[in-house]
């Protein structure tokens, strides 16, 4: 069987992970992660000019940044975070507004009326890991689908939720959580991210709207 012997891929992570975080810091984002919401973006255009964007897990801001220079002047970025972020204004980019806040509060839904709604939620969300990998998996999932039920919320007709998870025992429930509420649901795998890693992101292309998912669910529920 080919491929790198365990020194040579190690050699070859850190060469990747280098290049990036290198190529964050020419292109003035605070961390290399801004590369997996841009591949996403590239290739599936999630974001759009004009757009309202909600960032889950922003902290420390290269995601916001990047949606802002996408969602241009008539855009908005709002950037939730448990870390407070302070980042310079992208020039001829939306306005970003960060909030730091608890998204499993109460309220949080609530704290963002007088902005819905969103044509974008992305969520970068990560638990505090432990090491071990079940543990860190379920956490991760009740992340995720916190991020799940707040876009199911605030989200327009149409739009769009691009959401970090580990994978482990519970993704697969996960991903057809997604392809409940939207026409269209795929994995994504960016190449900035690492190899060895069990991080991928979900993405749920057009959303279907309150009405149309609660009749989903319903039929969902009879079925059982």
């Amino acid at each position: 069987m080919h491929g790198y012997p365990h020194s040579g891929r190690l050699f070859f992570v850190k060469k990747v992970q280098d290049y990036y975080f290198k190529k964050a810091k020419q292109d003035n984002y605070p961390a290399r992660s801004v590369y997996k919401l841009e591949e996403a973006q590239q290739k599936h255009h999630i974001i759009k000019a004009g757009n309202k964007v909600l960032d889950l897990g922003c902290h420390p801001g290269s995601w916001s940044l990047y949606a802002a220079k996408i969602a241009g002047r008539e855009g908005l970025v709002v950037g939730v975070d448990l870390q407070k972020s302070t980042i310079a204004p992208v020039a001829g980019g939306a306005r970003i507004e960060f909030i730091c806040a608890d998204i499993g509060a109460d309220d949080f839904i609530a704290s963002l009326s007088d902005k819905l709604p969103f044509q974008v939620v992305i969520s970068d969300l990560a638990p505090r890991t432990t090491g071990h990998k079940f543990s860190d998996h379920l956490k991760s999932i009740e992340l995720s689908r916190q991020a799940l039920a707040i876009a199911s919320h605030v989200l327009c007709r149409g739009g769009h939720f691009y959401c970090k998870v580990f994978q482990g025992e519970d993704f697969p429930d996960f991903v057809n959580e997604v392809r409940l509420l939207f026409h269209k649901t795929k994995v994504v795998k960016p190449k900035s991210s690492r190899v060895e890693s069990r991080e991928v992101f979900v993405l749920g292309v057009e959303f279907k709207g309150v009405e149309q998912c609660r009749a989903a669910a319903a039929k969902v529920q009879a079925e059982v």
